[in-house]
């Protein structure tokens, strides 16, 4: 099945976007909280670099991670195990995690692979960090190439934006990584295919992100980046539709923990396009127009820009405060009226002031996307809310400061 067939669900398609590309659009009415793709990646990489910069000798914090499914390890585990050819480098979770690893993601030429690379440290340390995290990439790339060819073929088909890579970072790497290959490399190997890969992999892949802390100040790291093929015909929008889930330290008992989900954030006509926001809806206009140049190559003139484009530096840095005051004055009987200007048909000089009131967490430092919990049935609608940076579920009765794991199973 090809990625185009295998995005169209019985809930999206999809359509050619003028202005847009590709894009997902409901092929059904949709109900808040509706899940309408779970997806799994084609291969994940580590989001540490080879070398800890402050010590060559070390390995990155890598190892606070499962190395196959990016479970949260604890030290005091009885079942964790290391990779019986890198021990000090890669560990596991589990003896299956290790069995799975040692014939898909961690197969002994990644091993091989990896440690070769950990060689070079004074080389990759002359280099900029990205550039360690593109060879990782390449590694987990090249080496689908030889556990699944259709798979690697999948990643291929992906978009990828011309010129996206330097071309002194691709050479570099390319001659890295076919000191690296088995002889002889896969055909077709070149600078241009470690290009490709490359821009495939900056429009395309996905964080999965470390635990949240109200401590952090909301600057979540990374601990690994993921390419899932359907997700990726997602367009952004600054205000979605849609949101995205993921439960990677849910219990060892769902093996699909780095599956990731999408649900619906609202209700949506048939033939609407279905969005993501690429980044938290927090961020002011100057910020996200930096961001998607920098990292997606495009600018966004979704309604929400058309709106905020028109604003002074000063109307931006108070966007918080006037969500609270917003907040302050809002009730039950302003719901209808808010709704409509929401969507465009009203106030037009906040029209998204609704979403951010019912649709971002007031966590502190969280600023995650609200969603309602899958509906029981058509007829009964969640009224229970997650968020999908710190897991809180609410609503007038209900607040769970530990997380959705309880009562969200990665089998509903």
């Amino acid at each position: 099945m090809s990625t185009s067939a295998a995005a169209e669900t019985g809930f999206l398609r999809i359509e050619e976007i003028e202005g847009r590309g590709r894009g997902l659009v409901a092929s059904q009415p949709l109900k808040a909280g509706q899940i309408v793709l779970r997806d799994s990646p084609i291969l994940l990489y580590s989001a540490f670099p080879l070398i800890n910069p402050s010590s060559s000798s070390r390995p990155s914090t890598s190892n606070t991670y499962c190395a196959r499914c990016f479970r949260t390890l604890s030290s005091s585990s009885p079942s964790v195990v290391s990779c019986p050819s890198c021990s000090h480098f890669h560990v596991f979770c589990s003896q299956n995690c290790l069995s799975a690893a040692l014939t898909s993601s961690h197969t002994p030429w990644v091993c091989q692979a990896l440690s070769r690379l950990r060689d070079c440290s004074s080389l990759l340390l002359e280099q900029p960090m990205e550039l360690q995290l593109q060879a990782l990439f390449l590694v987990a790339a090249y080496n689908l190439s030889l556990v699944s060819l259709s798979q690697f073929q999948i990643l291929l088909s992906l978009e990828g934006t011309p010129g996206a890579t330097d071309s002194a970072a691709a050479h570099f790497l390319h001659s890295l990584i076919s000191s690296l290959l088995p002889s002889p490399p896969l055909e077709g190997f070149s600078v241009e295919l470690t290009a490709a890969l490359l821009a495939k992999d900056k429009l395309n892949a996905f964080g999965l992100m470390e635990p949240f802390s109200s401590n952090d100040g909301g600057q979540r790291s990374v601990r690994a980046y993921g390419i899932y093929p359907n997700a990726s015909f997602f367009n952004h929008d600054c205000l979605p539709n849609a949101c995205r889930f993921d439960y990677v330290d849910t219990s060892p008992k769902h093996h699909n923990n780095t599956d990731i989900i999408v649900r619906m954030i609202h209700d949506v006509p048939q033939g609407r396009e279905i969005c993501l926001s690429y980044f938290p809806v927090n961020e002011n206009y100057a910020s996200r127009q930096r961001r998607l140049m920098e990292d997606y190559g495009f600018t966004c003139h979704c309604d929400r820009c058309k709106v905020e484009v028109n604003w002074s530096d000063d109307d931006n840095d108070d966007l918080a405060e006037e969500e609270e005051e917003i907040d302050e004055v809002m009730d039950e009987d302003h719901h209808d009226q808010v709704m409509e200007s929401s969507l465009g048909k009203g106030d037009a000089d906040f029209p998204h002031a609704y979403f951010f009131v019912r649709y971002m967490c007031d966590r502190e430092n969280c600023w995650g996307t609200l969603a309602p919990l899958p509906p029981k049935d058509e007829a009964t609608p969640s009224d229970v809310m997650e968020c999908n940076v710190c897991g809180n579920l609410n609503n007038d009765q209900v607040t769970d400061a530990n997380g959705g794991e309880d009562q969200l199973s990665m089998d509903d």
